[in-house]
């Protein structure tokens, strides 16, 4: 079509991070259109207006090209800015975590988690520890730490399985109650599980 964004540059000619880019953003489309069993590689280089070689010379397998997909499409959780109380801080992080869960590449990643068979499935599981609950675990352990240093955080509450609630509930919140976390839902689960956990 004349005056189309691919009328400036030709398919042909896109090379190196902006042809990948095309690539990445045509399967995660495809991901949150047909899903994992039904996206193909040749859908895919459709998709980015491009031909199959070029999608199988950096992505040797649809796998390889999904987790690279999910890996980058997640957005970063980032740095908690301090709100003056536990609760505070914590409520805002958890915020980020649902819009983690609930941007495109994270829906698209729980998809994939129903589809894909057991040889793929720790695979993604991994893409979910790196780009979700690992940042998470940093940050609680964080934010605790700060808490404790502020003084609404008792000293001894630094054990690994703190910062393992949050990210454990959020997820089995969503994907097996299959709850979408509103503002009242983390408040409540904050007030009622964190804090009196926490408290100094």
């Amino acid at each position: 079509m004349v005056g189309s964004r691919w009328s400036a540059t030709s398919p042909g000619r896109r090379r190196g991070p902006e042809l990948e880019r095309a690539i990445l953003d045509a399967a995660l489309e495809q991901l949150s259109t047909v899903g994992w069993n039904a996206l193909t590689m040749e859908g895919v280089a459709a998709g980015a207006h491009t031909g199959k070689a070029a999608v199988y010379r950096r992505w040797p397998s649809k796998a390889d090209l999904v987790a690279d997909v999910l890996r980058t499409g997640l957005p970063p959780i980032g740095a908690i800015a301090d709100h003056g109380s536990i609760r505070g801080d914590l409520i805002r992080l958890c915020v980020r975590m649902r819009a983690v869960m609930e941007s495109r590449a994270g829906q698209a990643l729980r998809a994939v988690l129903h589809e894909c068979d057991h040889a793929h499935a720790g695979r993604f599981h991994d893409v979910i520890r790196a780009g979700l609950h690992e940042p998470a675990h940093r940050l609680i352990r964080d934010l605790v730490q700060r808490g404790i240093e502020r003084g609404d955080v008792r000293p001894d509450a630094t054990g690994p399985f703190v910062a393992d609630v949050i990210p454990a509930m959020m997820m089995y919140g969503a994907k097996v109650c299959g709850s979408e976390w509103t503002d009242p839902d983390i408040a409540e689960m904050i007030d009622q599980v964190m804090v009196p956990l926490l408290r100094a």
